[in-house]
């Protein structure tokens, strides 16, 4: 498996897991509006990226967690830059790119 294809899956499988952890806890996605607000303030993120987080995280809860779980070329693309960060610790982060990197095979 290609490296590039590997940080796919860790990434799509890292928002799977955020996206439960969302819909156990809504309240989570305000971390994730403050730091979306941060980055149109600074432009530290292509504006195109943060705005469409922002209408995601301003829009209807269950079209943002369909996103996050969302395996196609669109929702691939903002994974990349994702507002979501430390919503899901080091430990638990690192055990799910072992289990994808497994799971993928060499």
């Amino acid at each position: 498996m290609n490296s590039h294809a590997l940080a796919e899956e860790r990434s799509l499988a890292i928002h799977g897991l955020i996206a439960g952890r969302l819909r156990a806890d809504p309240g989570l996605a305000e971390l994730a509006r403050e730091r979306v607000a941060a980055w149109l303030a600074e432009g530290s993120v292509h504006r195109a990226y943060a705005e469409a987080w922002r209408d995601l995280l301003s829009g209807p809860f269950e079209r943002l967690l369909d996103l996050l779980v969302d395996p196609g070329e669109a929702a691939r693309a903002l994974r990349q830059c994702s507002p979501f960060a430390g919503i899901v610790d080091p430990r638990t982060r690192w055990r799910i790119w072992r289990e994808v990197r497994e799971r993928l095979g060499p």
